[in-house]
């Protein structure tokens, strides 16, 4: 729609500039000037500032170049009902009944390829969840699956070539802690007296993982009773709730204390006999598992899951390092090595390999950039929490300092999600480690709801889920709106006998109700509204688009018979909601939700 009228009016400025005797100008063309939907509907349904940005080109007064771009303007279709000029060198359009009935017809004819984009050429990465796997997903992490999962479908949608990925964080510091947590809910099964310290990883599921590595394999559980005899040999630490009421420089003294003794057990025991490693990749093994099912079940795929810890098997930190060593981005200072982020936007420069010879979380990172970057992909977007707000800059940083440009990096910030229970916030986690997992979330209102639930909002806006309102089965509940159109539509065509079927040819131009215009507009501004959600990576915008488009059905559908007594008319409003179907049908796949044909 927009774009019929921009090229319109494009061709009517070129034709003045000849006119005019102008040399050709990128002053003239569509981009400097826009084509939108005025605020108020009485202006028309569609307005362009053109005459008011190129009047200095053409050396003429807003208002009065107006008037001379209506005069050039080719309407020989007769796409144009109205042309009005407004304010100082505003055109406002008003499309004629043709255009809509032949706007309605291409997207009929399209079918399912209505609002697919063309093949832009370049290759994007989308990185998200990347939860680390020390435990089950939470609710959280759900928004930024179903908002990651949707940018992917959104971007396909548009034409990109799209590729999901994971990144599994399974090297560092919180594998070590994964392991020693599961270490000693197994001194615990063995007879251990300790209270579980903080720091680790406290959830019931830890437990489980305790259990079933001791069932196949005893001789570990042998190895926590011996670590439990040695603790019995020192003073025992005082009840949890005790320790709970100290000072913090006592609780780190106290918990101190086992962490020592973790990391001397796990020497004495010998490191030949590798039942720590084995302890943790079992239990990181067990855990990814548990987030790949998860995922499914939300219908969330990734074509990738990327190991941190082959950044380092297969020398990728290094490599990277010394790439950016050789451009002058590192340097050394007491007896570590630094990134000169500070000369690239952050704001100070950042350790990547510490005195002790440990290398941070951000030299991992860099390398897998890197390596993103290696594979051949143009574009990279990384979706983070709102708690890695600060990171963005230092990783542009690091981008730039990689030899690409700050833009190939894209990051979307997911804020919280908080639950609501008949009214009242649903507890998120507990002092004992448990928090509402995606799982929990997905048993009690469905893949469709979750997911719809989860893209109402702009990730940069915290988002209150209303569980009651996501299971309930009326108009509120917005999920079920939308799903109620298409499921409505396929009943209408049932009873009409063709069950959704193609008709012969229907006179499209006989669908001149206001409402009927309104359909039509919403319908046909599909096509732009995918490739201005890809390109602003807000899939959540389809929400809102698909619920205004169930409100329209719904007042049309409560004005206007479908099967009314003009067979004519009948066979053109079947044609009108049948595009309706198709359009519900395609968005609400963008977003992953299905699409029911009853209700």
């Amino acid at each position: 729609m927009k774009k019929m009228l921009e090229n319109k009016i494009r061709r009517a400025l070129d034709s003045l500039a000849a006119k005019e005797g102008l040399a050709e100008t990128e002053a003239l063309a569509p981009g400097r000037w826009v084509v939108e939907e005025p605020r108020d509907p009485d202006h028309g349904h569609l307005a362009a500032n053109a005459a008011l940005v190129t009047s200095k080109v053409f050396r003429k007064k807003p208002a009065d170049l107006a008037d001379l771009i209506m005069a050039e303007i080719d309407n020989s279709e007769a796409y144009i009902e109205k042309m009005e000029k407004a304010g100082p060198g505003f055109i406002n359009f008003t499309l004629s009944v043709k255009w809509w009935a032949q706007a309605l017809a291409e997207l009929l004819a399209a079918g399912d390829s209505f609002g697919r984009g063309q093949a832009k050429g370049r290759k994007v990465m989308v990185e998200y969840v990347s939860a680390n796997p020390t435990g089950p997903l939470h609710v959280g992490h759900g928004r930024g699956a179903a908002i990651g999962d949707a940018l992917c479908r959104v971007m396909a949608r548009a034409g990109y070539d799209v590729s999901p990925e994971y990144y599994v964080n399974d090297a560092g510091r919180q594998m070590r802690i994964l392991g020693e947590s599961v270490f000693l809910r197994l001194k615990e099964l063995a007879g251990g007296g300790d209270p579980f310290p903080g720091g680790f990883y406290a959830g019931s599921y830890i437990r489980d993982l305790a259990a079933e590595f001791s069932r196949q394999h005893p001789e570990v559980l042998e190895l926590a009773k011996k670590a439990v005899a040695q603790s019995a040999a020192r003073p025992a630490l005082p009840a949890a709730d005790v320790i709970a009421a100290m000072s913090d420089e006592e609780k780190d003294k106290t918990w101190g204390l086992i962490r020592d003794e973790l990391a001397a057990f796990r020497q004495s025991s010998g490191p030949e006999e590798h039942w720590f490693d084995d302890l943790t990749d079992f239990a990181q093994r067990k855990i990814t598992e548990g987030i790949k099912a998860d995922l499914a079940k939300f219908r969330v795929e990734h074509e990738v899951w990327f190991s941190e810890k082959s950044l380092y098997t297969n020398g990728m930190v290094e490599k990277a390092l010394e790439y950016m060593r050789n451009k002058g981005h590192l340097y050394d200072e007491a007896g570590a090595l630094w990134f000169r982020s500070e000369d690239l936007g952050d704001d100070k420069n950042r350790v990547l390999i510490k005195n002790n010879g440990d290398k941070t979380y951000f030299a991992a990172d860099i390398a897998y950039h890197w390596n993103k970057y290696d594979r051949g992909f143009d574009q990279v977007i990384d979706i983070w929490g709102a708690d890695h707000h600060g990171y963005v800059p230092r990783m542009k940083a690091a981008v730039e300092a990689l030899g690409r440009s700050r833009d190939d990096l894209g990051v979307v910030l997911v804020q919280l999600v908080s639950l609501v229970r008949d009214g009242q916030p649903v507890a998120m986690s507990t002092r004992a480690g448990e928090f509402v997992t995606l799982k929990e979330v997905l048993d009690e209102v469905g893949a469709d709801a979750a997911r719809f639930m989860f893209l109402t909002r702009s990730p940069d806006s915290a988002l209150e889920f209303d569980l009651d309102l996501a299971k309930a089965k009326t108009k509120d509940n917005p999920v079920y709106y939308v799903q109620y159109v298409g499921a409505r539509i396929e009943s209408i065509l049932r009873a009409e006998g063709e069950g959704g079927a193609a008709e012969a040819p229907a006179d499209l131009s006989l669908l001149v109700q206001p409402e009927e215009t309104a359909l039509i507009k919403h319908l046909t501004a599909f096509p732009e509204l995918i490739q201005s959600a890809a390109q602003r990576r807000e899939p959540h915008h389809l929400t809102a688009y698909l619920t205004t488009l169930a409100r329209l059905f719904h007042h049309y559908y409560g004005r206007h018979r479908i099967a009314c007594d003009d067979l004519s008319l009948a066979t053109a409003r079947r044609s009108l909601i049948r595009a309706i179907r198709l359009v519900v049908r395609l968005g609400l796949d963008v977003l992953g939700v299905e699409s029911p044909d009853s209700m």
